[in-house]
């Protein structure tokens, strides 16, 4: 078994008055904290990207608006013979 302790250091910041008073009012409505409000934010920007799945991505995209009796190779190539003039 393993455990992991994870030292909090001290940051200090220097923004907008206005920010962080708008900040408090959103964390408190939130229940939780600035400094938890910034240490997540801070993960989200470091943690490493997730490699999107290619399977995914294919079955996201719109299906073909192809005819179902369409000879594909006929239109193939007829459209290369447009495409390349032979």
């Amino acid at each position: 078994m393993r455990i992991f302790v994870f030292m909090k250091t001290r940051l200090n910041l220097t923004i907008d008055d206005c920010l962080l008073s708008d900040m408090k009012a959103y964390a408190k409505k939130q229940d939780t904290s600035v400094s938890d409000l910034v240490e997540n934010y801070f993960k989200s920007v470091t943690k490493s990207k997730k490699r999107k799945n290619i399977i995914d991505l294919v079955e996201r995209l719109n299906p073909p608006a192809i005819n179902n009796k369409a000879d594909l190779k006929k239109l193939f190539y007829k459209n290369q013979a447009k495409k390349y003039g032979f």
